[in-house]
């Protein structure tokens, strides 16, 4: 088929236009120019001779090469007279041919084996990391990142050589060149939800360091962190971030503590404050004052000009409100603009700073903590002091001699300490959303623990007769039935039946919403993964075929690559009993040809049915062809067929579906015709 190959000048060779190859990318043709002028070319043209040219080809395979041969030529990276090895066909009619071979039956290495050879070039030959790039045309970054996953965590590497995980997810764990935290997040993510989530492997590994930016980085600085043995990590090679990493944590605790302590004390003094603690973040910890009482102090009364004013905004808005409960009531722009600045002002006027005395606060318990650059700040809650045990102990001691009138006085400043404002709904209300949107963000960005949440409460609410105390309208209701006093024994049945008995339903014996859900979520990842299955498929609608709807149904049983034929079967009940004779007649025909419709004629058409429910269920002794034929065919409507301008699906045996495809397309649709005459 080919002559042995040959050196021809480049000059004297040209692209042949039964080439395949049509497109190109920009990006890969410098790097194969960036190959071919370090490297030189490694494989050889093929090509035929130009028949009025003596010394003349044109290639039918490696165009690419040539034009970039052609390219270095034009640069003067090449000489002029560069030879070019081709391999001469002896046939020109093979040349399509050939190009397609070529172009077809490649395999592209897989990203571990880059990171390998990669990792080869620089620890055996010696090669860096910018003569690499150089050499096949490539940024050097690119080679530092497959420097990178070549050095993840064993496991890791493993599994993306593997296949086990995506380039993503492996880029995911580069982030970081700390293999040991690559291990105790792989080791930890690796059977949850959460093992493929890139978003989800980057935010765990995060956890394990500090940004250059983080308030206690701030507060430190960077030169006192590296003194102290801190390392820092390089920019993140798979992202656009710029931000370094210091991934001794421990050690830029430690000095942040002891810093924010030392300047601690001296705000103390400075705020006239009884005690203060330090938290070395922006936020204090929600069980470090739980049970602490907040110091609210006491807000100045009004003058009398605030009174009188304060009374004059009220009334004036009273009235505004009372105009706008008119539903033919325009208001006019300056109106409503008055109505925002009586608002706000009435809001300042009640809205009051509070003032703490200096003797409370020589009493009183503050905390200091990091404001967001990093600098020192006492937070605006005050709390009163708790009590040691021994001054609580003093104090009951020197009461034991009894004083009644102290005891009333007691009682009654606790009954005012205890005493809390009135509120208006409206206000519990508005405090209500408020704090739901608080609680809204948090769960949106944590999605994994959204979708467990979401989870308990769709299946929570459908697993219990009356579930009036969830706080939520998410629901996975099971639709109404088609037909609610129709239940066929399929086999899709029983098998639902199976799975809803294997549930983990232990956690619905708790009474209270929280400790069901703490229950749930203590439930093993498979069991709550289950639920999450449960609680989706139930709540699908059954579509008849023709609808719009319909088409997603089949596309999700495409992509599922449901076997029907191997889980449905025709029975009398659940099809041929609503056929008409000469339907079911036309099915026999279908598969057997007019020669079994004939053998069956003659029976009633109860008969009949009872006779087509075993025959397409295989418990009939006939031709093996004809049994075949009878064990794929499948109406038309419950089939996942692909869309009429789409491709046609194929069972994973690519055998099943084509030749049910084939029997359901002989002799048109004869069975629903009669049908549909009949009807």
């Amino acid at each position: 088929m080919t002559k042995p190959s040959i050196l021809i000048p480049a000059t004297h060779l040209t692209k042949s236009p039964v080439n395949v190859r049509k497109r190109t990318d920009p990006r890969a043709d410098a790097e194969l120019e960036a190959s071919i002028a370090g490297h030189g070319l490694i494989q050889n043209l093929v090509g035929v001779p130009v028949s009025r040219k003596k010394g003349h080809y044109r290639i039918t395979a490696g165009g690419r090469r040539l034009d970039a041969i052609h390219r270095l030529i034009e640069k003067g990276t090449l000489p002029a007279d560069y030879d070019v090895p081709v391999l001469v066909l002896a046939k020109a009619k093979d040349g399509r041919e050939i190009s397609l071979a070529e172009n077809y039956d490649r395999l592209q290495m897989s990203p571990a084996e880059d990171c390998l050879a990669f990792r080869d070039l620089i620890e055996v030959e010696g090669r860096s990391t910018a003569e690499i790039a150089k050499r096949f045309g490539i940024e050097e970054r690119f080679v530092v990142g497959r420097l990178r996953l070549a050095n993840l965590a064993q496991p890791i590497f493993d599994a993306l050589e593997a296949d086990e995980i995506t380039l993503d997810v492996a880029k995911a764990y580069a982030t970081t060149a700390d293999t040991a935290r690559q291990t105790a997040i792989w080791e930890s993510l690796r059977g949850s939800y959460s093992r493929d989530n890139v978003n989800e492997i980057r935010r765990a590994l995060n956890g394990y360091s500090y940004r250059a930016t983080d308030p206690k980085a701030l507060l430190v600085g960077r030169d006192s962190y590296i003194a102290a043995g801190g390392r820092v990590e390089d920019a993140d090679l798979f992202s656009t971030a710029a931000d370094e990493r210091w991934i001794d944590t421990h050690i830029l605790d430690d000095l942040a503590e002891t810093k924010l302590a030392a300047q601690a004390e001296a705000m103390r003094e400075r705020e006239g404050l009884g005690e203060v603690r330090i938290v070395t973040g922006a936020r204090i910890p929600y069980m470090e004052t739980y049970a602490l009482q907040p110091l609210t102090g006491v807000a100045e009364p009004l003058t009398q000009e605030q009174e009188a004013r304060k009374q004059e905004i009220e009334e004036e808005i009273a009235e505004i409100e009372l105009l706008a409960e008119n539903e033919a009531y325009e208001p006019e722009e300056d109106e409503e603009q008055r109505y925002a600045a009586l608002q706000a002002e009435l809001t300042a006027i009640i809205e009051r700073e509070v003032v703490i005395d200096p003797e409370q606060k020589a009493t009183a318990l503050g905390y200091v903590v990091l404001g967001q650059d990093g600098t020192p700040q006492i937070h605006h809650q005050l709390y009163v002091a708790p009590v040691s045990d021994e001054e609580s102990g003093e104090a009951d001691d020197d009461g034991d001699e009894g004083d009644d009138n102290a005891s009333v006085e007691t009682q009654e400043n606790d009954t005012a300490d205890d005493a809390r404002p009135v509120m208006s709904q409206r206000l519990r209300e508005m405090l209500a959303m408020m704090k739901t949107e608080l609680l809204a963000v948090h769960v949106a960005s944590d999605p994994a623990f959204a979708l467990d949440l979401g989870t308990f409460i769709m299946v929570d609410r459908e697993s219990r007769l009356a579930s009036f105390d969830m706080p939520s309208d998410l629901r996975a209701s099971v639709p109404s039935r088609l037909l609610p006093d129709f239940k066929p024994e399929t086999a899709a049945a029983g098998e639902w039946t199976k799975l809803d008995e294997a549930l983990d339903r232990s956690w619905l014996h708790h009474q209270a919403v929280p400790d069901r859900y703490d229950a749930f979520c203590a439930l093993p990842d498979d069991a709550r993964a289950a639920w999450l299955g449960w609680a989706i498929a139930r709540t699908l609608h059954a579509v008849p075929a023709g609808r719009r709807e319909a088409g997603f149904l089949d596309h999700l049983g495409r992509k599922l690559g449901i076997d029907v034929a191997a889980w449905w079967r025709p029975t009398a009940l659940t099809y041929f009993d609503k056929l008409t004779k000469p339907g079911i007649l036309a099915l026999f025909e279908k598969i057997g040809g007019l020669e079994l419709r004939m053998r069956y004629s003659g029976s009633k058409k109860h008969d009949l049915a009872a006779s087509a429910e075993r025959l397409f269920g295989g418990d009939v002794i006939i031709e093996p062809e004809i049994q075949e034929r009878a064990l794929l065919w499948l109406p038309d409507e419950m089939r996942f067929a692909a869309p009429e301008n789409g491709e046609e699906p194929t069972s994973p045996d690519n055998s099943g579906h084509d030749l049910a495809d084939m029997v359901n397309k002989e002799g048109g649709n004869e069975g629903d015709q009669s049908f549909a005459q009949a009807a």
